[in-house]
């Protein structure tokens, strides 16, 4: 008789059934339903069938007197930039590790299949006390939708829509791009070019706009083209800036919306025999570990990442710490931490009759 047909004739399946029919261990299963980092995505899903297969039930009183004094908390994430996955992924793993908190990682995004039908099952089985969901996710509606179909507790981080229901942390990304604008109207430039990110991305309009605002206030037109299309990767900047540097002029500035296009960016400078800044000034916005890691290193704007990312698990642990202990109250709602411009070695005037 197979696991499936002796699950299902009794009066539930155990954890050693869901091991034996996903072929897995019974502590990887546990890993799965203790929403534990450390388990492969591939082997995560063949549990997490299983136990829909099986419909599997943990025993309750073991699982909440396991979380007497921890939480398990999603971040959901779908984000081209590596360098922004990875400070996030720092700021909340430190932030739980020091809280004991268990964070799980979960994709959604279009490289996902059937990901929009597929989040309200994966929600509903996760076992997740609360998610914190990072952008471009936290604007999309269907995920949205789905966690509160799941009645899950949320942090946003970043959004670029507002939601009455949703607390969240944000930082002044229109602010800090305007300030950058003008950081390179100062050293003398006024052919700066721009390197937009993804129209799904909130960051991508609100960091144009700010660019624009500091362009109109020096009097300057916008010049079509001086404004390139980008995905907030780097095979995206490598594009955008071949494209701006084989114009007739060319700019004398770069500002490209993320650190990974304004390093693909100062890659391509070199490409077409640049100086950097000698001949060509870039800049970026974020300040990932990459800006530090290229030469020369990268003028750009700190975005707090990963401090956004520990205070939104703050933020969570908050609400349902009230939750718990049957506060009504709905906790704080919305938490700003500003950016910083920080001038390296990629920027300085332009060149001589530039």
């Amino acid at each position: 008789m197979s696991v499936k047909t002796r699950a299902n004739k009794q009066s539930g399946a155990t954890i050693k059934d869901v091991a034996q029919h996903a072929g897995v261990s019974a502590m990887t299963v546990s890993r799965v339903l203790n929403a534990e980092p450390n388990v492969r995505e591939a082997t995560r899903e063949r549990v997490q069938e299983a136990i829909r297969e099986l419909n599997y039930r943990p025993n309750l009183s073991a699982r909440n007197l396991a979380r007497a004094n921890t939480y398990f908390i999603g971040l959901l994430y779908d984000n081209p930039s590596a360098g922004y996955i990875s400070e996030l992924l720092i700021g909340a793993l430190n932030r739980c590790r020091k809280a004991g908190y268990h964070l799980m990682v979960e994709s959604c995004g279009a490289a996902e299949q059937d990901w929009e039908s597929a989040i309200g099952d994966m929600l509903r089985t996760s076992n997740f006390d609360g998610v914190i969901i990072p952008p471009p996710v936290c604007d999309n509606e269907a995920v949205l939708a789905a966690v509160d179909a799941a009645n899950l507790p949320h942090v946003r981080i970043s959004p670029d829509t507002s939601r009455e229901t949703s607390p969240c942390i944000v930082t002044d990304d229109r602010t800090a791009s305007q300030r950058m604008t003008e950081y390179l109207l100062e050293l003398g430039h006024r052919r700066i070019a721009f390197i937009r990110g993804p129209e799904t991305h909130g960051a991508s309009r609100t960091r144009f706009d700010g660019y624009c605002d500091a362009m109109k206030a020096a009097g300057l037109e916008l010049d079509p083209a001086l404004i390139a299309p980008g995905e907030f990767t780097y095979r995206s900047g490598l594009e955008a800036a071949d494209a701006l540097l084989s114009a007739e002029p060319r700019p004398t500035a770069i500002f490209a919306s993320n650190d990974d296009m304004a390093v693909a960016a100062i890659a391509m400078g070199h490409r077409h025999q640049l100086d950097i800044p000698g001949d060509l000034t870039v800049v970026g916005f974020d300040d990932t570990q990459t800006a530090t890691a290229i030469w020369p290193q990268l003028t750009t704007v700190r975005q707090p990442i990963a401090t956004m990312a520990a205070e939104a698990i703050e933020m969570l642990a908050d609400r349902l710490d009230r939750q718990r202990s049957g506060d009504d109250a709905a906790g704080e709602a919305r938490r700003e931490i500003r950016s910083e411009l920080i001038v390296r070695d990629s920027s300085a005037p332009p060149p001589a009759g530039g």
